[in-house]
């Protein structure tokens, strides 16, 4: 079974342009065409996904290129690949680090404006420190 661009797109919420895109820089190269059409088969669309993800990471596209490349020279770049997505993934334990940081401080605001409004006033907070204030509050 094969998936025009249109239906790739959909699956991945992209625009076609988008994924001619990735065509274009190399990320698909092992996409068929016929009349110059592109069909994909599901091990494409596994890819794409995989293309996806690695970008969500934020992954720059000329890395996720070496990486289709790798994949297109087999099994003798398997460790290389293993590597790059043991990277990923230390990447991505930072990030969502970063973010339970972010999620603490909006907490925290959370808590302290529900108190100010509460005391229809931010005075209550001038000598209060960030653990008074969230443990002021019980949710």
């Amino acid at each position: 079974m094969y998936y025009t661009i249109g239906e790739v797109a959909k699956m991945f919420n992209l625009t076609p342009s988008t994924i001619r895109y990735y065509d274009k820089e190399g990320l698909l190269p092992f996409v068929e065409r016929q009349s110059g059409i592109r069909k994909f088969s599901q091990d494409d669309v596994n890819m794409l996904k995989t293309i996806e993800c690695l970008k969500e990471t934020g992954m720059p596209i000329k890395d996720i290129k070496i990486f289709s490349q790798w994949c297109l020279e087999g099994d003798c770049t398997l460790n290389e690949r293993l590597e790059m997505f043991y990277q990923r993934r230390e990447i991505v334990k930072q990030q969502m680090a970063d973010l339970q940081d972010i999620m603490d401080h909006i907490e925290y605001k959370c808590n302290y404006y529900e108190k100010a409004v509460a005391a229809n006033s931010e005075s209550i907070h001038k000598n209060s420190t960030k653990k008074e204030i969230n443990e002021s509050i019980s949710i």
